[in-house]
């Protein structure tokens, strides 16, 4: 039996011979060489006018930057408020402790919470001077009140080197999440 010429085996090029290949032309053609585009009027269709080139957006001379700056989220968007204050308390609880950086509450903290935070961290640190507490802190429980859509206040009852502390906080939506916007210990 015989194969069809399409089918049988080709006898491959030997190696190490090279072939030439013609080099693509990359660059578009200067004015005046064959395939150059020439246009002897406007750029623009019949019946297609120009768009206006508008840099100031709603009002002139200042850009609308409404569509970038933190939106907010109602409530039933979020997670369920006091499940999330108890974990945020926990988390606190241990960057107080020196366990965690205070670093995992940026997201989570308004600018100003978090410069509080900071601060508090520091100075728990000096206190601590490396001493570990018998206990890890732990939170006994919390309550949450939501004054009006999007915003909770949270109270928090905690037991910190066996010593108890109240924390509230106040659970603002934003972006899609938690945050939270005034912190309180007592």
């Amino acid at each position: 039996m015989t194969l069809p010429t399409a089918l049988a085996p080709q006898s491959p090029e030997p190696a190490g011979r090279l072939r030439r290949a013609p080099v693509p032309v990359c660059e578009p053609p200067f004015a005046g060489e064959p395939g150059a585009v020439t246009t002897s009027g406007p750029l623009v269709g019949p019946g297609q006018g120009v768009l206006p080139l508008n840099l100031g957006g709603p009002r002139r001379g200042a850009l609308d930057e409404s569509f970038a700056a933190p939106q907010p989220t109602a409530s039933d968007r979020l997670p369920v408020a006091q499940d999330w204050g108890r974990r945020y308390v926990q988390v606190l609880l241990e960057v107080l402790a020196g366990q965690r950086p205070t670093t995992q509450l940026l997201r989570w903290s308004s600018t100003d919470v978090y410069a509080s935070l900071q601060k508090r961290a520091a100075l728990s640190a000096r206190l601590r001077r490396g001493a570990r507490p018998a206990r890890p802190p732990a939170v006994l429980s919390v309550r949450a009140c939501s004054p009006r859509d999007g915003v909770t206040e949270v109270a928090a009852v905690v037991v910190d080197s066996g010593r108890v502390r109240a924390f509230a906080l106040r659970l603002e939506g934003w972006d899609g999440r938690w945050r939270v916007t005034a912190l309180e210990s007592a």
